[in-house]
């Protein structure tokens, strides 16, 4: 509940042109400089140059227009880490969206790395050029490792989605990875890294879902993949994704891309409160999905209605095949 709180906060500070509220305090920060100046030394292999340029023509042999389909964000969005250009998110994400529609999907990436939010602006300027009509943002590491204000992010972020969506282009935004899973982290440094960022992941869910996207948690982008098997889900700096990394990155968001597009195979499905599921004010359910990678919130209606007594409604779903908990029983809206 605190979480939720807090994202609401953040996200209300944003709307109304507030500073927000910031993660660490002066005595806090001055704490964990040594720590995070002795993790950066300890990073070893940082990937040098840019990531491999993979905006292409995807299922070309497939009939129909193309769908186009635009990357914006930073160096997780843009590829940084890995060796050639199928391997970056992006053109695991075309390939896929080209499988499901049956359509050959043209990508372009206008990601960045080491962007921060405030770098949208020009890359949306840039995406729309391309005429999208779908568009993935991977944003929010540098905000935090910048001690960025997230209220300051999230007005960014909303701004970009508010561009988007007025030329047309459904809007899928993978939020803030969990710093904390970084290798070379200690405590306290880790605990600050992951409070910090997911603070911001449920913030930017919530600017996200109000002006009309989806967003999916990245969490540590891989969840318990990554805590299991670190060392090939990580590149060589121990910070970016590997290809194998960035695939199952992928893998959490081609669903909600796919359901963007109406490509569900099963559009009517309802939540399924067995799995976690459901219709919650969207600042509930944006708590709920920064604990939990691979879940996506995307705004809904109850009763012909958008918003309720406590906010946008919105639908929770477990995008990763979560265990049915069959004890659960079938909640009404809003009664979290």
């Amino acid at each position: 509940m605190l979480r939720a709180l807090t994202a609401r906060r953040i996200a209300t500070a944003a709307a109304y042109g507030g500073g927000g509220i910031t993660a660490l305090g002066g005595l806090t920060f001055g704490l964990i400089v040594m720590e995070a100046k002795m993790a950066r030394r300890m990073i070893m292999g940082t990937p040098s140059g840019d990531p491999p340029v993979a905006d292409d023509l995807y299922g070309g042999r497939l009939a129909g227009v193309p769908i186009s389909f635009v990357v914006l964000g930073d160096s997780t969005a843009a590829g940084l880490g890995v060796a050639t250009p199928d391997e970056t998110p992006g053109a695991l994400l075309a390939a896929g969206l080209s499988a499901i529609a049956a359509r050959p999907v043209w990508l372009t990436n206008v990601a960045i790395s080491g962007s921060r939010s405030e770098a949208l602006e020009d890359q949306v300027g840039r995406a729309l050029e391309a005429g999208p009509e779908l568009a993935v943002i991977m944003i929010g590491a540098n905000d935090v490792t910048n001690r960025v204000p997230a209220a300051e992010s999230v007005r960014h972020l909303g701004a970009a989605v508010e561009r988007l969506k007025a030329a047309g282009c459904e809007v899928v935004v993978g939020t803030c990875p969990d710093l904390g899973s970084v290798k070379p982290l200690w405590q306290p440094l880790k605990w600050i890294a992951r409070r910090a960022s997911r603070q911001l992941a449920a913030a930017q869910t919530i600017a996200a879902v109000e002006r009309g996207a989806r967003s999916v948690s990245l969490g540590d982008l891989l969840g318990r993949e990554f805590a299991a098997d670190p060392r090939s889900m990580f590149s060589d700096d121990r910070y970016h994704p590997s290809a194998r990394g960035y695939a199952s990155a992928a893998m959490a968001i081609l669903p909600s891309m796919a359901a963007a597009l109406d490509l569900e195979s099963d559009p009517e499905a309802l939540p399924d409160p067995r799995r976690g599921e459901g219709v919650l004010p969207v600042y509930l359910a944006a708590a709920e999905a920064a604990e939990e990678p691979g879940t996506e919130v995307a705004g809904t209606q109850v009763a012909g209605r958008e918003r309720g007594p406590r906010g946008r409604w919105a639908t929770l779903l477990r995008r990763r095949n979560a265990p049915i908990d069959e004890s659960t029983q079938q909640v009404a809206p809003g009664a979290a």
